[in-house]
């Protein structure tokens, strides 16, 4: 008998810990570079922390009762919110019948910049948008534009310029759009710079059937209106990571996005489904993040927040989904 309670007790032991990952960093060789990286990391990380999240709680339900308040107050938007929501739930059904009524935007965020008829013109105003714990990520807000031409990911070590991996790779703050509906395979995960906005819309953009996205030791990242699904593990290697630097990578789990010891990062209408790991990991540190308005489907692991009880530094994170 005692030995059947050790081995069940084993087995769950054994269960519980494959199911927490590693506390580790993809990183090869731990180089300078990656160690002043994680400094500053966790520098920001501390300036980011929030001592009274109630407040930001409380800002956040003010937000949606204001925006239910002038929903109710707009003549004929009751239909029209009913409406929307029933073609949402046929889609999710899998029936693609669309709503062809007036704009309707039916959250804070949204009617932030959605319904505005210039919102092509002026993208940068969704910065301003951004509500919870991630409120105060600006992306590439103060950056330049840069359009994605290209759908390849042919050479990781030395990015074609029109690639979505030399964007995110550049030290300038940018925001990141895209010239056409693109499916871009990552050959290697995608690791993104300080000060980027990653901002699908007007396009239908999948990163699918090959490596993931690596928020790693960064601040001010903001991913917009992109399709990732059928991500799988990367094989590792040598990748750049900066328009100054590269290393050798250890193999990638083949999550949808890895947050790691990072700062205001802001994920809004992501459409995220079937990777090989978790959809979205926050960990090591990581802090002031914003997942909104997103849909999750065909997975089991969807968010892990923190992978393990005993790395002290989590207990700063703050997350707002």
């Amino acid at each position: 008998m005692e030995v059947a309670k050790l081995s069940i007790v084993f087995l769950i032991f054994f269960n519980i810990a494959t199911l927490i990952p590693s506390i580790k960093a993809d990183i090869g060789e731990f180089d300078e570079v990656w160690q002043k990286r994680a400094e500053e990391a966790w520098k920001n990380a501390l300036e980011a922390y929030n001592p009274h999240p109630e407040e930001v709680t409380a800002i956040v339900n003010n937000r949606v009762n204001d925006a239910l308040e002038a929903i109710k107050n707009t003549t004929g938007a009751t239909v029209s919110i009913d409406f929307e929501l029933d073609v949402n739930r046929r889609h999710l059904r899998g029936q693609k019948k669309r709503y062809k009524g007036p704009c309707v935007a039916t959250n804070p965020i949204d009617r932030c910049w959605r319904c505005r008829k210039n919102w092509a013109k002026n993208r940068k105003r969704l910065a301003n948008c951004a509500l919870g714990f991630g409120h105060k990520t600006e992306g590439g807000k103060n950056g330049r534009y840069y359009v994605v031409t290209d759908s390849s990911d042919d050479n990781v070590l030395n990015p074609k310029p029109g690639t979505l991996r030399w964007g995110v790779i550049q030290k300038e703050p940018l925001w990141i759009i895209f010239a056409a509906n693109m499916n871009i395979r990552l050959t290697q995960e995608l690791i993104v710079q300080n000060k980027k906005t990653i901002d699908g819309r007007g396009a239908n953009v999948h990163i699918a059937n090959g490596a993931g996205i690596t928020i790693q030791y960064v601040r001010d990242v903001i991913i917009h209106n992109i399709h990732i699904h059928h991500i799988v593990k990367g094989t590792g290697g040598m990748i750049r990571d900066s328009v100054d630097h590269y290393g050798h990578r250890t193999a990638s789990d083949g999550d949808g996005i890895s947050i790691f010891g990072s700062t205001n990062i802001w994920l809004d209408h992501i459409s995220m489904s079937q990777c090989n790991d978790g959809l979205i990991d926050a960990i090591a540190g990581s802090t002031a993040i914003t997942i909104s308005n997103s849909h999750f489907t065909h997975h089991n692991d969807v968010i892990l927040l923190g992978a393990s009880d005993s790395y002290s530094k989590d207990s700063i994170m703050q997350e707002h989904s």
